[in-house]
Parts: C-alpha cells; sequence; structure tokens
C-alpha cells in the first residue's frame, strides 16, 4: 500500500525499501503489543494453556497454565504490516508470506490438537508433522525454483564462487533446509525466550544478506550473489522482528504466554527461506548456531540410547540437561542469547570475508 502511494504521489520516501521496513518494524510492534494481553485474556477464558511434557524438569510443571499459541498473534501482525509497506507483487513477497502462512496452519494445528487433547503427546505424529511441512517446503522451492530468478548454484561460506550448481536437485535440498530449519527453532522453544532471541538474531543477520544480494551496487561490491528484488523481503522480515520484539515483552521469563508450534514452525522455516534467497543455506549453521546445538544434541541422545543403551545427557534437547544440573533458567537462556549473539557477528564476517 505505502509503494503504491509512492507510485501515484510524489512521496519519493516510500520508494525506499530501508524506509518501508522500518515502517513495517513498528506497525508490527505497536500491533503485537496491543493485541497480546488481549490474547492472554481470551486464552485463559478458554482454557488454552500449554500441557507439558510430564518427564520435564519439575520447574516447568508450574507452567501448566501458562497460555499457549502466541504465534498466532505476532504472525497475524507480521502479515498485516508486510500488507501495509511491501510491494505485494513482488514473487519473493508472496512466497514469503505463503512460507509464514503455510508452516503456521501446521503449528496451530498441532497446538489444538494437543490443547484438546490434554497432553503434550497429542499433538500432530512426527510422521504427519513431517509430511505436511515437506509438502510446504516443496510448494515454496517450486515457485522459487521455476518462478523467480534465484538460480540453483550453491556457495559455501566465505568463498565468493558457486561450488556447485544443484540443478533440480535444488529443490530437493531447499526442502530439507526448511524443514529442518523449522523442526530446529521447534526444538530450541522449550524455555522462555530461549527461541525468541536467537530468531531475532538470525533474521536481522540474513536481513542484510538479503538486502545486499538484492542491490546491485553493493552485491557486486561485495561478491555476493545478486538476486534481483530479493531485497523487498527485508520488509517482511522487519516486519516479524517487530512482532517477535513486542513478543518478547510477555515471553522473556517468567513467561506471560508461549508462541506455541504455531510461531516456532513458522519462524524456522522463514529463517531457512531467507537464507535460501540469499543463497546462504550452509551459512545457515552459523546464524543458527543455538538450534543447530539444540537439533545436535538431540539427534546424540536418540543415537547414543538406541546404539548404546545409554543417555549422553541427562534429557534432551541440551537446555534441559543444563537445567536438570542445576542452573537457573534465566542463566540458560541468557548464555544461549550470547552464544547466538556471537555466532551471527561472526556470520556478519563473511560480508568482506569472501
Amino acid at each position: 500500500m505505502l509503494y503504491w502511494l509512492y507510485q501515484i504521489t510524489t512521496i519519493n520516501i516510500f520508494q525506499y525499501i530501508t524506509v518501508r521496513a522500518g515502517i513495517a518494524f513498528f506497525v508490527s510492534f505497536l500491533l503485537t503489543l496491543y493485541l497480546v494481553p488481549k490474547f492472554i485474556k481470551w486464552a485463559k477464558n478458554k482454557n488454552a494453556s500449554q500441557p507439558i511434557y510430564e518427564l520435564a524438569p519439575k520447574a516447568h510443571q508450574e507452567k501448566c497454565n501458562t497460555p499457549t499459541m502466541g504465534g498466532i498473534v505476532f504472525l497475524t501482525s507480521t502479515i498485516l504490516a508486510t500488507l501495509l509497506c511491501a510491494k505485494l507483487q513482488n514473487i519473493y513477497v508472496i512466497a514469503g508470506t505463503l512460507t509464514i502462512i503455510l508452516f503456521g496452519l501446521i503449528g496451530i494445528k498441532d497446538d489444538l490438537s494437543k490443547i484438546f487433547g490434554g497432553t503434550n503427546q497429542s499433538g500432530l505424529s512426527r510422521r504427519a508433522k513431517i509430511i505436511l511441512q515437506t509438502i510446504s517446503a516443496a510448494l515454496i522451492a517450486f515457485i522459487l525454483f521455476f518462478g523467480s530468478s534465484i538460480g540453483n548454484e550453491l556457495f559455501v561460506p566465505f568463498y565468493k564462487n558457486p561450488v556447485i550448481h544443484m540443478e533440480l536437485f535444488a529443490i530437493i535440498f531447499w526442502i530439507l533446509v526448511m524443514v529442518s530449519a523449522s523442526n530446529a527453532v521447534n526444538l530450541t522453544d522449550g524455555l522462555d525466550g530461549l527461541a525468541t532471541v536467537p530468531s531475532i538474531f538470525s533474521l536481522l543477520s540474513l536481513g542484510v544478506f538479503v538486502y545486499i544480494g538484492g542491490h546491485a551496487v553493493l552485491s557486486s561490491y561485495l561478491f555476493l550473489p545478486k538476486v534481483s528484488g530479493s531485497g523487498e523481503v527485508v520488509i517482511l522480515a522487519a516486519a516479524l522482528i517487530g512482532a517477535l520484539t513486542a513478543f518478547l515483552w510477555y515471553n522473556c521469563y517468567p513467561a506471560e504466554l508461549f508462541m506455541g508450534d504455531s510461531g516456532s514452525l513458522s519462524i524456522g522455516a522463514f529463517i531457512a527461506y531467507m537464507a535460501i534467497i540469499s543463497k546462504n543455506e550452509l551459512l545457515l549453521l552459523l546464524v543458527g548456531l543455538v538450534f543447530v546445538i539444540e537439533t545436535v544434541s538431540v539427534i546424540l541422545q536418540i543415537g547414543s540410547f538406541k546404539t548404546r543403551k545409554k543417555r549422553i545427557f541427562h534429557m534432551a534437547p541440551i537446555h534441559h540437561h543444563f537445567e536438570i544440573k542445576g542452573w537457573a533458567e534465566n542463566k540458560i537462556i541468557v548464555r544461549f542469547w550470547i552464544i547466538a549473539l556471537m555466532s551471527n557477528l561472526l556470520a556478519l564476517m563473511e560480508l568482506k570475508v569472501r
């Protein structure tokens, strides 16, 4: 809408992505800040609370009455801010918005199943969730491969030239990246605010790469892959960052509202989407290092128990391991935030170290 105003008026300021991204940030921030208290009140009246896994550390049992599905609020704010500020005919904005909606719907279905079922295990089965995520990711991958100019080159971090042209295999690779990232953020969302801040850091870092990749002069100067038109997605990312920042006001320890799978699955998928369109699929391992650590801890725990009948950690994901060791919850959260900040600063070094 704002870009449309620029086209029919002399308000040239609305042509700039950075201006519209700033407006999108504050619109989604204020909208989320306004809507969350109303959603909390509604959720409490409807008993839409988070079922707690019975084997989780004892401190978590006290959170059984905390409302969940906060993802509905900040995803709604993100989409509304994007509709106001972005070029809606841009293929990358369309695909990015579709990513948020599709994975958000999967999360909503999972959250509702848990709430109505009354237990953490009554949500979607792992198989059903993976199938739905794969179908959603495949749709996005096909849109990008056949409907955009993204290309199928694979880049490795800190090296300016593509190492391989993936051809049709790019579709399978992008599906894997999106499903993996979606589940990684979901696994991390186990403590108050633990997934929120690393998600903001990841979106900020990838937003820089997406903006530069969509800018002809900057991408050429920094030897980054040029993807024409992709810079418009920065507006969508800024809207989500704004919404998450406002959500953190209520989600920080002790949380008044959980994001639920409706939020975490969508955030992870969109982070992966930004990595794909900026050609940073492999750099995502560093950008989302906290999510990688959490996921690897689960893989190692399951693998060790199945092969050796022994556990490596007291409990997985690894944040529960530190809880059982006696670390205070807020100490675990802040330390993981620090790791996320450091890893993203290292990732941003790739802008010049190429």
